[in-house]
This record gives C-alpha cells, sequence and structure tokens, in this order.
C-alpha cells in the first residue's frame, strides 16, 4: 500500500488502525511527564499546566507539596499563603484562588477525596473538561479523553478528527473512533507527539512516522521534504 493510496483512500477506520499501531508499537509506555504522588498532586499539577509548560510545573510543585501535602491543609491555607509558591507559572493569581478553592471543596463536598467522575470533578475550582479528564483516565484508568492545545492540533492534522471546531467536539470524535481501553494512552500518545514532534510552528515531519497517512503532510508539507 503506497503513500498516495493511505492518503487518498483509506476509510477513517483504517486511519485510526495504522496510527494506533504505530504507537503501540513506537511508544509503548506513554505517560505524563507531571511529576505527583497521589491524586491529590496531580490535580493540583494539571490545575498549574494550564497554559503553562509541565517542566515549569515541575520545577514549583516539590515545594508545594512539602508544604501543603494534603487538601486538608491547602484548604486552610491564604492567598499570600500559596501564590509565593507558584509565582512563577502562568496565571498564578488565579490559580491561586483556583487551587485554595478547589482544596476547600474536596473537603467540604468529597470528604477530602479526589472524584473519579467527570461530572463531579468539573464542579471543582480551576477544573475543566480538560483536566477532569486526565485525572479520570491518569489515576482512575477510565475511558477519557483530554483535548489540550497539542491533541486538537495533531488530531486535526493527522485527520483522526474532521471539521472539529472546539475540544469537546474533537474529544467526541476521538472517542467514537478509539478502542476505551487505549484511551487513556491514546490521550498522552497524541500530547507527547505534539509537544516532540508535530509541533505547532515547524512540524518535524522529516522524523514522523506517520507521515504517510497524515493529511497534514500531504496537503501542506510535502513539497517541503520533495
Amino acid at each position: 500500500m503506497n503513500d498516495g493510496y493511505y492518503h487518498e483512500f483509506m476509510t477513517k477506520k483504517e486511519r485510526y488502525s495504522f496510527v494506533i499501531d504505530w504507537f503501540q508499537r513506537n511508544v509503548p509506555n506513554a505517560e505524563t511527564e507531571l511529576h505527583y504522588g497521589n491524586p491529590y498532586e496531580l490535580l493540583v499539577a494539571v490545575i498549574l499546566s494550564a497554559q503553562c509548560t509541565d517542566k515549569r510545573v515541575n520545577i514549583v510543585t516539590p515545594a508545594l507539596f512539602q508544604q501543603y501535602p494534603t487538601a486538608g491543609l491547602l484548604a486552610k491555607a491564604s492567598f499570600d499563603d500559596v501564590e509565593p509558591f507558584i509565582r512563577s507559572v502562568t496565571f498564578a493569581n488565579n490559580k491561586t484562588r483556583h487551587l485554595i478553592g478547589m482544596a476547600q471543596m474536596l473537603i467540604e463536598k468529597f470528604n477530602g477525596a479526589v472524584p473519579d467522575t467527570i461530572e463531579e470533578l468539573v464542579q471543582l475550582p480551576g477544573v475543566g473538561r480538560k483536566t477532569a479528564n486526565v485525572i479520570v483516565s491518569v489515576v482512575f484508568d477510565k475511558p477519557g479523553m483530554a483535548v489540550d492545545t497539542h491533541v486538537f492540533r495533531v488530531s486535526a492534522r493527522i485527520g483522526l478528527t474532521t471539521n472539529a471546531k472546539n475540544p469537546l467536539q474533537a474529544e467526541k470524535q476521538l472517542v467514537a473512533n478509539i478502542p476505551a481501553s487505549l484511551l487513556p494512552i491514546a490521550h498522552h500518545w497524541l500530547i507527547l507527539h505534539g509537544r516532540y514532534t508535530c509541533v505547532a510552528r515547524k512540524p518535524k515531519c522529516d522524523t514522523c512516522g506517520l507521515v504517510s497517512v497524515c493529511k497534514y503532510y500531504k496537503t501542506d508539507m510535502k513539497h517541503l521534504f520533495e
């Protein structure tokens, strides 16, 4: 099956099958790059990671977790207590308020435990659908597809999603076509591919193993590598 055949004639099912198989063979152990020791710590880290690099988050969380190792302690903290720990992350003021509010709700509504459903998680301050999906898939190994900027970009470029106008539309398409058991790791496949290979401005198509099925490569990039 040649390059052109894949791009022009393969079905959506065949495209997903090819991409999943490639990732399973080449990136079998994809996982979050955020450092954490328990569900509470991952929840804090993911809230901090919004529009911020995992590398930066991993720099600030050790001291934060040492000072506030539980939701109960964080819930009692003041803005001025917490903000200095995360001052170097993006939107530190908002995230400080979100972290304290999140911890307070964990104590008041969920007995201090991180809930395991999307519906409950999105009630927490600072937790949107993307963050909730990360928690249910990484911590609880449930089917969930968190669509961040990398997942949104990569899935559209490859052709896994079609005409998705927002992350929720992309999420629905991905969930409908990726086996539920693979959704947790597929989230990391797409994120890492977008972070290191299919980058936003200058995708590294010359080192990508998916170019033979990538719509973006066929339409926008191929001429650069011929």
